[in-house]
């Protein structure tokens, strides 16, 4: 590594700790445990990230993935192809794939049911990415949500419920707990008769290390109120998106 670059890392190490010398991380995660609040890899902790923290966040994630490539004995500073691979990799981690640990939910316009609607709904198929939690691995699928609104639901644009689903799911998990919370979302903001979520995924942990099937594929589903006591709607539900 030149000078000039040693020069720029040390500043930005400097730049990521607080007037006490402590990591930008150390300070949110203390700020997390003083209101005793979660903050698992599945977890939002928007809440708890000011702003401009996010930018100063990445450098610090940099430079820990720099110690990681050189424990992996990887010539960062002859290797042209991965000179600036730390950074790349911190900004994907924060910004892009585990993004919705980050970032606030999407602004909702939530609209009355004017014409009482109340026949059922499916929104799909929806494209998700997502990353096991275990290895760090992608999880590349599709989810398709059922909504049955009563007459005094609220409506959302047909784009917010992708724009919810991507929320949920960039972010480090396992797809069983990913579902869930996004039903519990909708259930929520929407307050529906009922409220299913079907998700069919690629899990790369298995196709890509482990066993090394890539024909392995994880199906799951939450069924919530109407969908859960009448087998006749989640019957017709699963038979339209046997459709697509």
């Amino acid at each position: 590594m030149s000078k000039v670059s040693s020069k720029k890392v040390a500043i930005k190490k400097v730049s990521n700790k607080n007037d006490d010398g402590l990591p930008l991380s150390v300070v949110i995660r203390k700020r997390i445990e003083a209101e005793n609040a979660r903050f698992h890899a599945n977890d939002n902790i928007a809440a708890y990230i000011k702003p401009g923290e996010l930018e100063r966040l990445v450098e610090e994630v940099a430079e820990k993935m720099q110690a990681v490539l050189e424990s992996l004995v990887i010539d960062t500073q002859n290797d042209h192809n991965t000179q600036n691979t730390s950074r790349r990799v911190a900004k994907m981690y924060v910004q892009e794939v585990f993004n919705g640990r980050y970032v606030e939910q999407p602004a909702l316009t939530k609209f009355p049911n004017v014409s009482r609607l109340n026949e059922l709904m499916i929104i799909g198929p929806i494209t998700v990415r997502s990353a096991c939690s275990h290895h760090l691995c992608p999880i590349m699928g599709r989810i398709w949500i059922g909504v049955l609104p009563s007459k005094e639901s609220a409506l959302i644009g047909l784009s917010k419920y992708s724009r919810l689903t991507e929320w949920v799911m960039c972010r480090p998990q396992i797809q069983e707990e990913a579902v869930v919370e996004l039903a519990d979302m909708l259930e929520r903001k929407i307050k529906p008769i009922g409220v299913a979520v079907v998700m069919d995924a690629d899990h790369f942990c298995m196709q890509w290390r482990g066993v090394k099937d890539r024909d392995s594929k994880m199906i799951n589903s939450v069924m919530r109120g109407a969908f859960l006591k009448d087998s006749n709607l989640r019957r017709e539900f699963l038979a339209l998106i046997d459709r697509k």
